[in-house]
């Protein structure tokens, strides 16, 4: 070890033992660093990576344990208790920082800040009793979003109202959390945008990336195929969030794009599912770069390094041998039991140029049969 190694943390602590914090340590042994993750899962996919400690987010005695062993703490879950968080950031370094998880917490205190920001959101409104959920609709109009503040993910506690019988039917579903409603928006495309910022302010960006959801969840992500422009006005958006929270980390922002403007439709702070493919495209990928910032190491670049394009695998896996027959197929596993709608794994297909990758990439979207065509063709 050099002399200027001396003070970069060695042993990450992680929050959250999930695939992003497995594909985390996976990126960060070859980089020196070992790991430690907390999770209420004894059977957590992140564990064949590290040490796992077995509990509860909120068990500070635990939580207290955890920090004894570690150098620099972060998370994989944006739904970590923010009073865990602050335990942590009162022991050792945490990042991205506390005042950031809070934020992202609460979809309605995300949008005031949008709003404080001056970056653009969809029409909200807060709604904590059957009479707001009225005001909401008559404000808003058919169709709209009741989605809970808090908690949500991957399409679950939300709801869409296209009639005035749904409003009954999802308020007995979820009511009893407090609640936004979101004004419908009849988007172009769905795209995101990864960040990443460093200890001392530099900031570097991936390409906007396309995006393709299935019943809220993520299929299929592209980068690379928005104009210059646009991914201009999209970093610009990105750093007025980072400077707001001096972030530190990789930060996701994923967004609307309806005639040519973007607005925010939720923020990530934190490693993303939209990107995945720059474990295979991209010059650095965000799971190095991230323990890279949070270290305090030099950021590497986020060019894309060749086209591609990530498929989600849900609920089971496909044929790993027929898939991975295929050319350019890269096969990544997460080590978790299937489960209905259950993140599994993912592919990226690469290739030398744009045409070969839609050729590649429609070959694997028909050897996989059922709707895959169909998306691939939407993206």
């Amino acid at each position: 070890m050099n002399g200027s190694d001396k003070a970069v943390p060695q042993r990450i602590g992680v929050l959250g033992g999930g695939q992003l914090a497995r594909m985390m340590a996976l990126a960060g042994l070859p980089l020196g660093f070992s790991f430690d993750f907390l999770d209420p899962a004894g059977d957590a996919c992140a564990g064949v990576a590290g040490a796992l400690t077995q509990a509860d987010f909120d068990d500070l005695t635990a939580m207290q344990g955890f920090a004894r062993h570690i150098d620099v703490a972060t998370f994989d879950f944006e739904n970590v208790p923010a009073s865990s968080a602050l335990e942590l950031a009162g022991q050792l370094p945490f990042y991205p920082p506390v005042k950031a998880l809070e934020s992202c917490q609460d979809r309605l205190v995300e949008k005031q800040l949008m709003r404080q920001l001056d970056i653009a959101v969809p029409p909200f409104h807060a709604v904590n009793s059957r009479t707001d959920l009225l005001a909401a609709v008559e404000e808003l109009g058919l169709p709209c979003v009741l989605k809970t503040r808090r908690l949500g993910y991957d399409g679950k506690g939300q709801a869409i109202l296209r009639q005035p019988e749904d409003l009954e039917r999802a308020w007995q579903r979820l009511g009893d959390a407090a609640l936004i409603v979101e004004a419908f928006v009849p988007f172009e495309a769905e795209c995101s945008l990864l960040a990443v910022r460093g200890q001392d302010g530099e900031t570097r960006y991936w390409p906007l990336v396309r995006n393709l959801h299935h019943d809220g969840v993520l299929m299929l992500s592209r980068p690379g195929t928005f104009a210059p422009a646009l991914q201009a006005s999209a970093e610009q958006l990105a750093q007025r969030l980072l400077q707001h929270f001096d972030y530190v980390g990789v930060m996701t922002i994923e967004f609307f794009l309806r005639e040519g403007q973007l607005s925010v439709n939720e923020i990530a702070p934190r490693v993303h599912n939209s990107g995945h493919w720059t474990l295979d495209g991209a010059e650095t990928s965000q799971f190095e770069n991230h323990l890279r910032a949070i270290s305090g190491l030099p950021l590497g670049s986020t060019a894309m390094s060749r086209p591609s394009l990530m498929f989600n695998w849900l609920g089971e896996l496909p044929d790993r041998a027929r898939v991975l027959a295929l050319p350019g197929v890269r096969w990544h596993e997460y080590g978790k039991a299937p489960r209905p709608g259950r993140k599994l794994g993912h592919a990226t297909v690469v290739a030398a140029d744009t045409a070969e990758l839609e050729q590649r990439a429609g070959e694997l979207a028909r050897q996989l049969g059922g709707a895959w065509d169909g998306w691939l063709s939407r993206l």
